[in-house]
């Protein structure tokens, strides 16, 4: 790495939030952190759900499953 610094004219200030803006901030938070929660319960879910499958011994449907669509590729000009 360089050993150079960079010197700005201008000193770095931290901006005081104010309430408004310091409550936005909290809500968002929490609304990330609950919308993680809502998913990661709907994982445990859905894994409960396979695994229930599994353990009445049903099988997965006679088709096997493709990445590429139906019908002929297209030609690349």
């Amino acid at each position: 790495m360089s050993d150079q610094v960079q010197e700005f004219d201008t000193p770095f200030e931290i901006e005081q939030l104010g309430f408004r803006r310091t409550a936005s901030e909290v809500i968002v938070a929490i609304a990330i952190t609950l919308g993680l929660a809502a998913l990661w319960l709907l994982e445990n879910v859905r894994d409960g759900f396979f695994s229930l499958l599994d353990r009445m011994g049903v099988k997965g449907g006679p088709r096997h499953a493709s990445a590429f669509p139906p019908g002929r590729p297209r030609k690349l000009k």
